[in-house]
This record gives structure tokens, C-alpha cells and sequence, in this order.
């Protein structure tokens, strides 16, 4: 099975109200040291040479604030490492390329640099939009505006790129229907080959979130869309995105044919992954670790010699359960049921999966999932209260 690789990059330009996010606003001179740290974390993962790679995912924070050399630099390093290889012949997205992915926010993309990109080896962007709408998007301290984001994709496409995915937020403050449905407009005349949208989480990691479940009014919290209004919002996205051929494969995600997220794939099938930089984690099927989340500590770490890893867990027989039906059923196709209980009961989780049998049974009966043969997955319908059937089913 190959390898996905994921890179961290936790830089930003400034903070956004809503994120919860590992990442920081620092000086441009750390960018470099930083860059150089992470190849020669990639350059020293021995026990990893040679392996076979189909997917590279640069995210954060915002990657395409590096230097292009510095990116360049970094994936040739992956190279010298790693097997670079096109998908498997027969699955989602195969094709003659690995999916080479990298985030980038629209004001900081040019010509210069999206053809630098190219050149580099990148054949995905995965471009922050969040909205179309001006004055949610200065509520939301991003740097951007709607311009932006058309000029950025006419680098992009100008510079060669034919896969390009684009995030939405769904709820932001000030979001009404009307300027939803802008959004949604103005998405279809970009026609990403791939779409990502997010329900905005209320949460105390965030600035925004803390603000909202304080009652303040900072950060435009009072204007936070109801969970109807969001979910509403969200259900309309569903119908539109259909009647213009995407295909809604994940909870959050939408693709034109054959532009699913490869990458992505690993992490809802439990496939195994490496990830290099602050804070990013790793999975080889059975561990799971991460590196340690500040960045100058990071740099540190590697400039000494020393392992960055923290936070090692084997995963146990009940967890990887869990993790089976919370990730398999983020994707619309489901999971397929009789499968883990195959594989589970043969690890000692037969008492766990008896239960689990019963609660789907209760499940399906309030029609919030559906049971066809051996797939089980959730009632399209009910995917706006996912997380409420999640706690429901794993108890």
C-alpha cells in the first residue's frame, strides 16, 4: 500500500477569528530556517527510504507563504527519499501523476509564483476562499477579497493547473441565505474540479467561537448564522452541487469525476501516512504519533539532532473499531459492515460489535442510517446531524 505524505507548514499572515488551528503569525525570516528543517527531517527518516509515495499534501497555515525555491526544495528532497508514484491503476483518481497538493490563501498567489509551482512538481492547489462575500471575509480577518480570489484562479489555470479545489465556509458572521447563494454563484463559474465546505465550529480553540459561547460581541459574534440557518445553507449547497455534476463523496467534500482527494482518502480509510514538520502527525496501521506543535521548538529539535516525535500511541483493537465507523462514515458510500465484523471479531471485539449491532438496528429505525446488504452508511438526509449519530452509535 503506498504512502500518503503530508507536510506542515504553520505559518500565517494573520489569524482568522474561527481558527482552532496550530498555526501562528511570525516574522518571514523564520520561514527559511523552518523550510530547511523540514528537509532534513525528510532526509533523515531512513527507516522510511525508499518507500512508495502517491499523494503530497503541503498544508498549515498557509504554504504558499515559502519561498518558491524553498517548496521546490522540499519536494525534491521527497524524491530523493521516497518512491513518487502514480495511483494504483483501478482506483479513485488514477492517472499517470501522484496527486502533489499544495494550500495556498488568494492574495498570496501570482503568475511568477503558480508557475514556479508547476515547475516544482505541484499539480493541486487547495485554495482558502472560505467566501465571495466581502464583508464576511473582513469579519473573518482574512486578508482576501472576492477580486482576489478570481485573479488568483486565472494565475493558476494560466500557469497550467487543471486541479484546483476550493474551500467555502458554511456560517460565518454576517452569512445570509442571499449571500450564500452568491457564493455558491460565483463558485460555479470558477468550476473547481474540487470542493470543500466546512460548518463553522463554535468552539472555545477559536477567538470567534470563544466569543459566541461567552454571549460577546467581538468578532461580529452576534451575527453568527443559526444552526438552521447553516444547516439550510448546507442542504442547498447539496442540491445545487449535484445538478452541476459534482459528486458528494465525503460529508464536506464534492469533486467533478475523477478528482476525489487522494490524499484525503488515506485519512477516512485508516491507510497509512507520514507526516514532516510542527505538529503534523503519522499512522503506519497500527501507531500513531505526532511532532511537537511549536514551530521553533521544532526547528530546534531537528537542529540538535533530536527526534521530534511525541504524543507515540498504539492504536488498540477497540479504538481502530471506532475509528472504522467515524471515519468510514464521513463518506457517502458507507462502509462495508459485514468486513469489520469479520476483522474485528477476529481481534476480540465480538461483545463490542453485538452492541453495536443493536444500536444501528435502533438507528435505522429513526431513519438516520441505512443499512443496504452489507454497506452500512448514514441517511443522506441526516448529514447535517452526523456528530449527534456518531455519539449515538459508538455510544
Amino acid at each position: 500500500m503506498t504512502l500518503g505524505i503530508y507536510i506542515q507548514v504553520p505559518f500565517c499572515q494573520t489569524k482568522c477569528t474561527y481558527c482552532n488551528f496550530h498555526t501562528g503569525v511570525v516574522a518571514s525570516d523564520r520561514y527559511q530556517p523552518y523550510a530547511n528543517a523540514l528537509g532534513r527531517e525528510i532526509a533523515e527518516s531512513s527507516a522510511s527510504r525508499g518507500m512508495e509515495v502517491d499523494s503530497i499534501y503541503l498544508g498549515g497555515g498557509t504554504p504558499s507563504l515559502l519561498e518558491p525555491a524553498a517548496l521546490a526544495t522540499i519536494l525534491q528532497t521527497l524524491r530523493e527519499v521516497f518512491r513518487i508514484v502514480p495511483a494504483v491503476p483501478g482506483t479513485e483518481n488514477s492517472s499517470a501523476f501522484p496527486e502533489i497538493t499544495l494550500e495556498a490563501d488568494p492574495e498570496t498567489i501570482t503568475i511568477e509564483k503558480a508557475s514556479s509551482w508547476v515547475a516544482a512538481g505541484f499539480n493541486r492547489i487547495s485554495l482558502g476562499a472560505q467566501s465571495f462575500n466581502d464583508l464576511e471575509l473582513k469579519s473573518a480577518g482574512r486578508m482576501h477579497r472576492r477580486a482576489d480570489i478570481f485573479h488568483a484562479v486565472q494565475f493558476l489555470r494560466d500557469a497550467g493547473f487543471r486541479n484546483i479545489s476550493m474551500d467555502l465556509i458554511d456560517g460565518l458572521p454576517h452569512q445570509t441565505r442571499e449571500s450564500w447563494e452568491n457564493s455558491l454563484d460565483e463558485t460555479h463559474c470558477i468550476r473547481p474540479e474540487h470542493l470543500s465546505i466546512y460548518m463553522l465550529e463554535i468552539d472555545e480553540g477559536s477567538r470567534l467561537g470563544k466569543e459566541s459561547l461567552a454571549g460577546g460581541k467581538r468578532y461580529s459574534a452576534p451575527q453568527i448564522p443559526t444552526d438552521d440557518s447553516m444547516a439550510d445553507f448546507y442542504e442547498s449547497a447539496c442540491v445545487r452541487l449535484a445538478s452541476e455534476g459534482y459528486d458528494h463523496y465525503e460529508i464536506s467534500n464534492w469533486a467533478l469525476p475523477r478528482f476525489r482527494s487522494r490524499h484525503n482518502l488515506k485519512y477516512w480509510r485508516r491507510e497509512p501516512y507520514l507526516g514532516f514538520g510542527a505538529g503534523a502527525h503519522s499512522f503506519d496501521g497500527t501507531t500513531r504519533w505526532a511532532n511537537v506543535h511549536d514551530p521553533a521548538r521544532y526547528v530546534t529539535c531537528i537542529e540538535q539532532g533530536v527526534s521530534p516525535h511525541e504524543q507515540i500511541e498504539t492504536v488498540t483493537p477497540a479504538q481502530a473499531l471506532d475509528e472504522e465507523l467515524f471515519l468510514g462514515l464521513r463518506q457517502l458510500e458507507g462502509i462495508d459492515f459485514a468486513r469489520i465484523e469479520r476483522k474485528y471479531t477476529a481481534t476480540g471485539q465480538g461483545d463490542r460489535l453485538a452492541a453495536l449491532r443493536g444500536r444501528i438496528i435502533n438507528l435505522r429505525t429513526q431513519g438516520l442510517v441505512e443499512l443496504d446488504g452489507r454497506r452500512l452508511r448514514l441517511a443522506p438526509s441526516c448529514l447535517t446531524v452526523s456528530s449527534e449519530v456518531f455519539v449515538e452509535l459508538l455510544g
